[in-house]
């Protein structure tokens, strides 16, 4: 099986030796580049190609909502998960639209990381407890009344999810969803198969009328369908 290949971005020593000791530790996945500001990202996501990059949002010359946003437009099949301190609202909701595919708090433990990185691999999103609660607060600001999709986030149409068609066993999987876990999660959770979570995300973005994990996530916390634990 080849390695996932993983560049890790952030402007403080420590943290970018930190992470890439705990990754590189880890089976199946080798740390390909460092980088300490976005421009070196760019550098080296066209040098090393890797799977996912791992991205800090505040540095200098060029911060991590640009980086991503490059990266996702001009290397789609790179992977941004976003790990930061920064969980104001603004830097939290412009990672979203930046097209990053996690967002998690740099006090998640290892695991944490570890796991998200493997899932952003596989074309999952995980995203952080915490930071979901902020995307939640950023798009019910940003939303007008229910009906009325945000003027800065391409939505689906708040008037016309079928609630009605989500099956008991589709409400549990996108409550687990929405707390950020990967389809391997939510499976040893619900004591499903893999590949059965994976048909019911599917299942409950088309019926959500979302473009992915995270838009569907956010939706389902808007109209209630699920709560933050």
């Amino acid at each position: 099986m080849t390695a996932i290949r993983v560049l890790i971005v952030d402007d403080q020593d420590v943290v970018r030796h930190g992470l890439g000791v705990i990754l590189s530790h880890q089976p199946g996945i080798a740390v390909v580049g460092y980088a300490a500001d976005g421009q070196e990202a760019l550098q080296q996501v066209a040098a090393q190609r890797p799977d996912v990059a791992l991205m800090d949002l505040k540095m200098p010359r060029m911060n991590g909502i640009q980086a991503t946003r490059q990266i996702t437009r001009q290397y789609p099949a790179v992977k941004v998960v976003v790990l930061t301190t920064y969980d104001a609202d603004e830097w939290v909701f412009d990672a979203i639209r930046a097209g990053a595919s996690g967002y998690l708090l740099k006090d998640s433990d290892g695991g944490e990381i570890v796991a998200a990185v493997r899932g952003a691999a596989a074309g999952e999103v995980r995203i952080d407890p915490a930071v979901a609660g902020k995307v939640l607060h950023e798009f019910n600001r940003l939303a007008g009344p229910l009906g009325q999709a945000p003027t800065q986030l391409a939505s689906p149409d708040l008037s016309q999810p079928p609630l009605e068609e989500l099956t008991e066993r589709e409400l549990s999987v996108l409550q687990e969803l929405a707390q950020g876990k990967t389809n391997r999660e939510i499976a040893e959770t619900l004591h499903l198969a893999e590949g059965t979570v994976k048909n019911y995300v599917s299942s409950i973005i088309d019926k959500l009328h979302a473009n992915d994990r995270t838009q569907a996530a956010i939706l389902a916390l808007k109209l209630g369908l699920v709560t933050l634990e």
